[in-house]
């Protein structure tokens, strides 16, 4: 059976996704001057999980207490939080940014392979092969095809930011169970969140230290809430919600989407300039998608083969 088919409400919500997540980019740059890594990665987990757990009590929405759905809650923080996060955040003090961005919009190429195995329902297409080619060919192109330049100088620090895009990888297909035990989208969000927070709040404690740093002004405060509010809880809701409705391959897509959505968050909110190698980009990344999509092509394929 082929992957399946996206609506243009997951679509929508795929995009809105990768806003969420691009601007993790403007909270990170912000909250990198005051505190370590570690320490942002822990912070950001546990007040998503406050967050969510505060909606969850004002919903009335009932939270599993099985040790079925807690296993699959800790498996799922771990390979979507734990590994990956910690993973890009220690490959991104070796490695450039750019050269980071376009290794973990390998996630899709990576999630195609894993889902076509591990899956029943979401095998390997060819316009789904080709459509993820081309756009992360627009990922490279949008980041700036110099960085690559620079690959292999550090190979310890890409080879992070890989681990980090297989683990995204078996996360998605991981994820699935979730539709099957009948849980609503945000209740894995914040068992996901939770078993994070669990795992990490002790080792950021142990390491960083961060109760012997300086308190940061309002700026890195208000930056910790976006990135945990915004970036984290919110976009963990539409995470499962589209992972629900249209499966694990489609949901890796936004590693694609989240370049160019950092890229015009930065001009609009930062004032930076694009650059003809962002639109150069965003077109290849757009073709990429519609390739994906298939419906153009069977419209076309159909309107002439009559």
């Amino acid at each position: 059976m082929a992957a399946r088919e996206m609506g243009l409400g997951e679509w929508v919500m795929l995009g809105a996704l990768s806003v969420l997540w691009g601007g993790s980019f403007l909270f990170n740059g912000i909250l990198v001057k005051v505190w370590p890594p570690l320490t942002i990665v822990t912070g950001r987990v546990f007040l998503a999980a406050i967050t969510l757990w505060i909606i969850i009590r004002l919903m009335g929405v009932t939270v599993p207490k099985s040790r079925e759905a807690w296993k699959a809650f800790f498996g799922m923080g771990v390979l979507n939080n734990v590994i990956p996060f910690c993973l890009i955040v220690w490959g991104q003090t070796h490695i450039a940014s750019g050269l980071a961005a376009i290794l973990n919009a390998t996630t899709p190429l990576f999630g195609v392979i894993v889902a076509h195995f591990l899956t029943a329902d979401e095998k390997l297409t060819a316009n789904r092969v080709v459509g993820l080619a081309v756009g992360f060919v627009g990922v490279v192109v949008m980041v700036g095809p110099s960085v690559l330049s620079h690959a292999g100088n550090d190979l310890m620090g890409e080879l992070a930011i890989l681990g980090a895009a297989v683990s995204y990888a078996f996360a998605g297909v991981y994820g699935r169970r979730f539709r099957a035990m009948g849980l609503p989208p945000l209740v894995p969000a914040a068992g996901q969140v939770t078993a994070s927070s669990l795992m990490l709040l002790p080792v950021a404690l142990v390491v960083d230290q961060p109760f012997s740093l300086p308190v940061p002004g309002f700026e890195a405060w208000a930056a910790l809430f976006g990135l945990a509010v915004l970036s984290s809880a919110l976009a963990y809701i539409l995470f499962f919600r589209i992972l629900e409705t249209a499966g694990a391959t489609n949901i890796m897509l936004v590693t694609i989407l989240i370049p160019p959505s950092a890229i015009l968050l930065a001009a609009l909110v930062l004032g930076e300039q694009l650059a003809m190698r962002h639109f150069a980009g965003m077109v290849l990344i757009g073709l990429g998608l519609l390739a994906i999509d298939g419906r153009l092509w069977r419209k076309w394929k159909k309107k002439y083969a009559a």
